[in-house]
């Protein structure tokens, strides 16, 4: 398996009160991605996903759609070092 890779996500557009943040955590698990997922104050989206290439390619490519009320106008993708400790899961962070 190769080396874990961490991304910090901002997703904007149509992306709060459209369960955007609970979709993410059925796709992070599905992808077996780990990190978490929260709302910001400026009505974005934030995530820091953590996985190999393939996981994190995977779910990027689902950020650019999200759940079907969602309207993503854009999936900023930032290369960011891994978190000391690891997250052990994907879990819905409290709002930034």
């Amino acid at each position: 398996m190769s080396a874990p890779l961490a991304q910090r996500l901002v997703i904007t557009g149509t992306v709060q009160g459209v369960w955007y943040r609970a979709s993410a955590a059925e796709a992070a698990a599905r992808f077996g991605v780990r990190g978490w997922v929260r709302n910001t104050a400026d009505g974005a989206v934030e995530a820091l996903v953590i996985g190999t290439e393939y996981m994190l390619e995977s779910f990027v490519a689902w950020c650019h759609q999200g759940p079907p009320k969602a309207k993503v106008a854009r999936v900023t993708v930032t290369e960011v070092d891994l978190p000391d400790p690891l997250p052990t899961d994907f879990t819905v962070a409290p709002d930034a």
